[in-house]
């Protein structure tokens, strides 16, 4: 069976800031659909796209987890992460960068993040996608509780 998919990306993820024209930003609730984002970042002059999917594993340290919820300073977080993929296109040679974050409850092995970066070559692709992530983790008022399968719930830095 062949099946033939029409997807309008803009009405799947809503850019909350721009990097640029073609770049976007999004913090939702919603899951986020990877293949989506990965086909929103391809474009004819890249010949790399690399992803970074952070999802949610079972363990945390020594506590089981059952998920992870999210909160962020919304307005902050959205203007954090685009003032990082505007020093990444500055620093490395990129065509693109796409970044959704979660917020809210995230399941087992559901992504909480996932960043497309797509550039000519693939070394520069996946440097900018190590400092994007690095940098997110780092600064950006994204918080994240563990919600262990007993029920415990702890805030994590």
């Amino acid at each position: 069976m062949i099946r033939i998919l029409s997807i309008d990306f803009r009405s799947i993820y809503e850019p909350q800031n721009s990097c640029k024209d073609d770049m976007f930003i999004s913090i939702t609730e919603a899951p986020i659909e990877a293949r989506e984002l990965i086909e929103r970042t391809r474009n004819e002059n890249a010949g790399a796209i690399v992803t970074f999917q952070g999802t949610v594993r079972r363990f945390s340290g020594e506590i089981e987890v059952e998920s992870l919820v999210y909160d962020s300073y919304r307005e902050m977080a959205e203007k954090t992460i685009r003032e990082i993929c505007e020093n990444a296109l500055e620093k490395f040679e990129v065509l693109d960068i796409n970044v959704i974050h979660r917020i809210g409850k995230v399941a087992l092995t559901e992504d909480s993040i996932v960043i497309c970066v797509a550039s000519a070559h693939r070394k520069d692709a996946f440097l900018a996608c190590e400092f994007v992530i690095d940098t997110i983790k780092k600064e950006v008022p994204i918080w994240k509780m563990d919600v262990s399968t007993q029920g415990k719930k702890q805030w994590r830095d």
